[in-house]
């Protein structure tokens, strides 16, 4: 392919339904399209694929034994070895992505990248093993839900995939082989018709995803809220950067978010971590602080404030 090599991701715990969506996709006819493909299997559970079944006449199959086996050295000689065309990859639910795009040739080009879990065990895997969940929604297209039971809730999977991502398709596969797609909208814990968009501490990570992603949403519209300061050389005159520490994934992640705030004349003084709250218009604009366009709250109100009970907030 003169465009690189597509590669399809499947992401997951063991035994999430990986293997048997591959199985079927490999039985597929319309996946015949004559490309060599290299069937990527990094971990093997109760489950075993069946090649005799296979409607993709030119696939080679490959079980990496263990992480040190991914590497680019190693991924670059299978390609010359098979010739390959297309990459089908069960990915191991234990191993980081940063691993696997570290060791990507650079022929290879992500096409798809699908998420399963077991929904039977996945509220626990995210209350225990919240960075590996976090690590398999990031970037994916679509989080599929397997063995899913009516008297689960939905909202209760939704809030966690949501918490990481807003991109994916969110699908319920129930027993029985029922499947649903997630329709639930996502408002956001504020009003942004109100004629202030008052923030509460709890929800200032949404609020800064929200205004990031969508600002013209903002455009022209006050907010008010609180925030711990940061001022630099960096940060024009009469400016300060307004904003929180927000753990996305866990501690480890943990980063100082904010927003450019000109202040002009109304407070005097401001130090990098003094608490206040500002009311602000908002506008987009070239600032230094991105060093590019960005929101730029136009403060018509800055008072001092006491620190919120929680300094670090979250998505979920």
């Amino acid at each position: 392919m003169d465009e690189g090599i597509a590669v399809y991701l499947f992401l997951g715990f063991l035994d999430s339904g990986k293997t048997k969506f591959i199985q079927e996709t490999l039985e597929d006819p319309r996946m015949d399209t004559g490309e060599k493909t290299l069937l990527l299997v990094c971990e093997e559970g109760d489950e075993e694929y069946n090649p005799d079944s296979f409607n993709v006449k030119y696939v080679t199959k490959v079980t990496l034994e263990s992480e040190d086996e991914l590497t680019q050295e190693n991924l670059n000689r299978l390609t010359e070895k098979y010739g390959v065309q297309r990459v089908i990859v069960e990915y191991n639910g234990t191993w980081l992505l940063e691993k696997f795009f570290e060791s990507m040739p650079e022929s290879w080009i992500i096409n798809q990248i699908m998420t399963f879990f077991d929904a039977t065990t996945f509220l626990n895997y995210n209350k225990n093993m919240r960075q590996l969940v976090f690590d398999k929604i990031q970037m994916t297209q679509m989080v599929v839900f397997n063995r899913f039971k009516g008297e689960f809730e939905q909202l209760d999977f939704h809030k966690v995939v949501r918490g990481i991502s807003r991109r994916p398709d969110i699908v319920y596969e129930y027993v029985g082989g029922k499947v649903t797609f997630d329709e639930i909208e996502d408002p956001m814990p504020f009003d942004k018709g109100a004629p202030v968009i008052e923030i509460e501490d709890r929800d200032f990570a949404w609020f800064y995803r929200d205004l990031a992603e969508n600002a013209a949403d903002y455009e022209g519209k006050k907010v008010r809220f609180k925030g711990m300061a940061a001022v630099s050389k960096r940060v024009p005159k009469g400016f300060i950067v307004l904003g929180r520490h927000i753990m996305t994934c866990c501690e480890a992640d943990i980063s100082y978010d904010g927003f450019a705030v000109n202040i002009a004349n109304l407070i005097k003084g401001v130090k990098t971590r003094d608490w206040l709250t500002v009311t602000a218009t908002v506008t987009t604009q070239y600032n230094d602080v991105y060093r590019a366009e960005g929101p730029v709250l136009i403060a018509e109100k800055v008072e001092t404030a006491e620190p919120p009970e929680e300094i670090v907030v979250t998505y979920y």
